[in-house]
């Protein structure tokens, strides 16, 4: 599926997000730009915000119950109003294929969207999804956020 421009980054623009609030605002923003079905990967060191962004997105389909990274059980579905919402960490993963076992096919298919975290492994098998890589900056409340792809 083709990822139109209406994501509120092009490729290769970069953001400064201040704070929480932000972050999360631009989950909730992608939430309403990303088609039925898309898949997103977020890239970043531990602690850089994909998570809280996650929460945003997750949030603006109308759940209100936390959002957690999956780093544990590696992946995560929140039923939400606004359509199910596929969570994937992927960090502790050696061979993607743990996932595929685990019918990642058939949660992405079901998905409103999947987020990937940690997904570098995966990007061949979803060649249109775009990739947002989420950096720590000086000030430690401030993230930058770039789409790769």
């Amino acid at each position: 599926m083709s990822v139109t421009s209406s994501l509120p980054l092009r490729p290769g623009e970069s953001r400064i997000l201040r704070g929480l609030s932000e972050q999360q605002a631009l989950g909730a923003a992608l939430a309403g730009a990303l088609p039925a079905g898309s898949v997103l990967f977020l890239e970043g060191e531990l602690g850089a915000g994909k998570t809280s962004l996650t929460q945003g997105l997750v949030g603006a389909y109308g759940f209100t119950e936390p959002v957690t990274s999956p780093t544990y059980a590696l992946m995560n579905v929140y039923p939400a109003p606004g359509g199910p919402v596929l969570h994937v960490d992927a960090y502790r993963v050696r061979d993607v294929q743990e996932l595929f076992e685990m019918d990642l096919e058939d949660l992405v298919r079901e998905s409103r969207v999947s987020v990937i975290e940690w997904g570098e492994g995966l990007y061949a098998e979803y060649p249109d999804a775009p990739i947002l890589r989420l950096e720590h900056q000086e000030d430690p409340e401030t993230r930058r956020v770039t789409r790769v792809r």
